[in-house]
């Protein structure tokens, strides 16, 4: 396995990690990290980064989760609104639009969708936004909170009363996914209502269900303790490889380094 420590500006330690997994011939998996290299502009834009998790067959998993983490980047590196929230809404409308019209376009890529989950750092700041089941975790102070709600069947059973929320992580029906980009005719993301204020030593994991639907939240918090980013992303993708790693398995984690 192979760690890609992407060069980040002062306050933030960032490695991300994309695998085939033991059962899949392709990697429909796609990420990106994302500073401004105008030192004038950061203040404003940030930090970005993105996962998303394909579907569609081989061609067009790829293509969908690639054509959504780029679009992700430019519309947001790109936009003019001083607002973060809106410049993610409109980067995942976009890339909804974009990845419909490839499709349209190559009939043999029908079905392509993704997941997409974003989260833009401003200076000790935290926005986010997603579609599908990729998701952010906080792990705080020996504390993890997952940020992010699945858009998929099952979460609307545990939502329903129906199904426990302790018995969901395992529901042979998670993976059923209720709103992807690509898929439907119009989407409508989750954006985060709010900033959150981040914490020094906080860790922010980025992960597809290939990660999280092998591990426990018990185990991303020992992942962080004392730990770099790299060295993180290393454990938790092999542990999810110990377990017969079914998917594709991708993370981001930033680690605020606040204090140097």
């Amino acid at each position: 396995m192979v760690v890609d420590c992407a060069k980040a500006r002062f306050g933030i330690e960032v490695a991300s990690l994309t695998d085939l997994g033991l059962q899949r011939a392709n990697n429909e998996d796609s990420y990106l990290y994302w500073e401004p290299e105008d030192d004038s502009v950061f203040p404003e834009k940030g930090r970005l980064g993105v996962i998303a998790d394909g579907m569609g067959g081989y061609e067009g998993g790829q293509e969908a989760s690639r054509i959504a983490v780029q679009t992700v980047r430019d519309i947001y590196a790109n936009s003019r609104t001083p607002d973060p929230k809106a410049a993610l809404y409109d980067a995942f409308t976009l890339a909804h639009a974009r990845i419909q019209s490839h499709g349209q376009e190559h009939p043999e890529l029908q079905g392509m969708g993704t997941t997409c989950t974003a989260l833009v750092i401003i200076d000790q700041e935290l926005f986010f936004g997603h579609v599908g089941d990729s998701r952010l975790y906080l792990i705080r102070k020996r504390s993890v909170s997952k940020l992010t709600r699945d858009h998929s069947y099952v979460s609307r059973l545990v939502e329903s009363g129906i199904v426990r929320s302790e018995d969901a992580e395992t529901h042979p029906q998670r993976h059923i996914l209720t709103a992807a980009l690509g898929s439907g005719s119009e989407i409508i993301p989750d954006i985060s209502p709010k900033p959150m204020a981040l914490e020094d030593e906080d860790a922010l994991i980025l992960c597809t269900d290939g990660l999280w639907g092998q591990i426990t939240e018990k185990e991303l918090i020992l992942s962080v303790e004392g730990a770099s980013a790299e060295q993180t992303c290393l454990a938790l993708a092999k542990l999810a490889l110990d377990r017969g790693g079914p998917d594709n398995i991708t993370l981001q984690v930033l680690r605020c380094r606040f204090a140097g």
